[in-house]
Order: C-alpha cells, then structure tokens, then sequence
C-alpha cells in the first residue's frame, strides 16, 4: 500500500513541479493540513501519553526531522531538476542504507539472502525503468537534483531504523502527529525562505488535486502503513518493499494512461518480487 500510494506520490511530485508549485511551500502545507486533520482523533491520546513523548523526545526528534521536514521537501525539491526516472532509480539506494544503518544501530542483522534478494530487485527495477534498453541507463543524465535524492534516500533510511528503535503505547495516527509536530516546526523556516524568494502557492484546481493526494494518501495513508509495516517485519525487509515504486508507477501508468504492458515489464516485475521474496524469507 505505501509503496503504491508513494508511486502517484513522485507522478504528483512531477505534476507541481511543471506547474511551478514551490516545493517546500507544498510540503509546509500538506502536513499543516495531516496536523489539522488528525488533531481532533489524537489529542487525548497523546495528552495520555506525554509522559512517554517526553522521555522519547530525542528518538521522536530523529522521526521528525528525517521524515517530514528533510525526506519530503528534498523529494520536492530535487524533482524540479531530475526526471522521474532519476528520482526513483536512487530510491534504490534506500533498502541498501537502511540495511546498513540497521546493522550498524545492531536492530537489524544482515543475512546473505536478504543481499542476494536486494541485488536482484534493484536489477528488476533497472529493468522496469530502463524499458529493458540499455542505452536508456547508458544515456541517463545526473545533476545536482539526484545528489539530493541519494541525501532523501540516506534520510528515509535513518527514519526506518530509528522507527524499530521505539515501542509506542499509542496508535500510528498519533504517531504522525507527533512526528508532523515536530516536523513543521522545522518547515517553518523553508516556507518563509521560499516566501521570500517570492514563490507563492497559487490555489487553483491542479494545486488543490495535489494537495488532497499528498494529504490523504502519500501523507495519512502511507505513513501509517510503513510505520505499521516496520512495527511487525522490520526496517530491514520492510525497506525491500521500496524496490516497488517503478512497478508500482508502471502499472498506475497501464491503468490511468492505458500504456501496453511490454515483456520487459514482466522480467523486471519477477526480478523484483523475488528479490523481496528472498529478502523476507526465514
């Protein structure tokens, strides 16, 4: 669920960028609004379990930062340099971090198949986006919006593994509104450079389709599904489920812009759903 509600995610994140919308202003607003609309169903909650926040700051602290302020406004940001493509062929560099990072933090160990799955997922999504062409990869240009991606990779993968590092007594949706608390705090800052800059949000129609999206799905939806994800399997096979976006992207593409569906995205679907396979199997 999160990886494809995260496929329309960069289709969007694409979408603002040709429309101008500025990207830190549209993260500043996306998790005012999930703050906003989450309030009323986890105030008590929270207000329950304050004792808990305050002991935990310093984790909740990591949760935030990496995830809403750094993760989304980078993602935004690098996507009105980088094509699509780019964007997620460096996500592939998440599950490796997060493995790594796990290991490292000893919440995870790795295991030899969980090498061989991720070498064989990130093979199906060189696949997937390289249309099974060759020159595609060989032409690829990288500029300064994929340097950012690989720093929005490094920056999910540290959420990932600090989300194992804590056992919340409270629900994922309060969760989030801790976290976006945290994390708007941090936003606040962008927004205004942005607002000085002179960029602005223009509410018309595609700027309000963007927002509902962000909101309810990239946002409320598929942070409570990683963080319940990670919650039972770990960050170390939840991060393989990563490898999904570009098949996830192809098939949203199959289905919204009727695109045929080609050999190569089948090779490239085995490749990946075997990698995971691998990666989740005891």
């Amino acid at each position: 669920m999160t990886t494809l509600f995260w496929s329309g995610n960069f289709i969007l994140g694409k979408f603002s960028a040709l429309f101008q919308v500025p990207p830190f202003t549209l993260n500043f607003y996306r998790w005012l609004l999930v703050w906003i609309i989450l309030f009323p169903f986890t105030f008590s909650e929270i207000k329950n379990n304050l004792l808990f926040i305050k002991s935990n700051f310093s984790i909740l602290f990591v949760l935030g930062i990496t995830s809403i302020s750094a993760f989304n406004s980078i993602v935004y940001y690098s996507l009105n340099f980088t094509q699509v493509i780019n964007a997620v062929l460096m996500l592939s560099a998440i599950p490796i971090l997060t493995l790594l990072i796990s290991n490292f933090l000893k919440i995870d160990q790795i295991k030899l198949l969980q090498v061989l799955g991720l070498c064989l997922s990130i093979f199906g999504v060189v696949i997937v986006i390289s249309k099974g062409n060759y020159e595609i990869i060989k032409n690829l240009y990288f500029n300064k919006g994929d340097l950012w991606m690989l720093i929005a990779a490094l920056s999910w993968s540290i959420y990932s593994a600090f989300l194992k590092k804590i056992q919340l007594p409270f629900s994922q949706f309060s969760l989030i509104q801790v976290i976006s608390t945290i994390g708007l705090i941090f936003l606040l800052p962008q927004f205004f450079y942005e607002k000085s800059q002179g960029s602005e949000l223009v509410f018309n129609l595609p700027t309000l389709f963007i927002l509902l999206y962000v909101v309810f799905f990239a946002a409320i939806g598929a942070y409570y599904c990683w963080q319940k994800a990670v919650s039972i399997i770990g960050p170390s096979k939840s991060t393989m489920f990563v490898q999904l976006i570009p098949l996830s992207s192809a098939i949203l593409a199959i289905i919204i812009f009727k695109e045929t569906f080609q050999l190569f995205h089948l090779f490239g679907a085995l490749f990946i759903l075997s990698g995971i396979y691998l990666s989740n199997k005891k």
